[in-house]
């Protein structure tokens, strides 16, 4: 497993070929890095389904309203929820849109981003100051290359576990 410098502000999200370790970017993105610890820590994560995986594009993933696969999963509905928590601001920065980047997905209103996230499976610079940077996977990208494609996917692959690697 990576190098973890500041446990505090990196994630390992549990996927079933192995652990993904994401280094958050606080400095970038403060309110979406302390909205992605809050949902890890409270358990929201766990267990949510990557609904939209676009091969050569991104997975996307984190609708813990619609798409926990262990409770009230709703596949039609799936992508179109977020948290009981107030949607963010847009914390658009000059850091790329590069493989292995995490991006805030949201809606057309760029202060709509709340739970759901995306991870680039390559470079998307198309999406440079227009979607949320907030992290990068410093290891295990090849188990992100592995998650099963579709919009939804036929038999969706889901995050097992998240976690804040200071609780870990």
């Amino acid at each position: 497993m990576a190098d973890i410098k500041d446990p505090e502000n990196t994630v390992i999200i549990e996927l079933k070929d192995g652990p993904v370790v994401i280094e958050l970017l606080p400095d970038v993105a403060p309110k979406h890095t302390e909205r992605m610890k809050e949902l890890a820590r409270a358990g929201a994560y766990d267990n949510v389904a990557f609904h939209r995986v676009i091969d050569g594009f991104m997975a996307q993933t984190g609708d813990v309203e619609h798409a926990n696969m262990e409770k009230n999963y709703n596949p039609g509905r799936s992508g179109t929820g977020g948290s009981d928590l107030p949607d963010l601001p847009a914390e658009f920065s000059g850091v790329p849109h590069d493989r292995g980047t995490l991006g805030a997905a949201r809606s057309q209103n760029p202060n709509s981003a709340n739970s759901q996230f995306f991870i680039n499976f390559k470079d998307n610079h198309f999406l440079n100051r227009q979607y949320t940077v907030y992290g990068r996977v410093i290891s295990g990208m090849e188990h992100v290359d592995k998650i099963a494609r579709g919009e939804p996917p036929a038999s969706p692959d889901r995050m097992i576990s998240v976690k804040v690697a200071a609780d870990a």
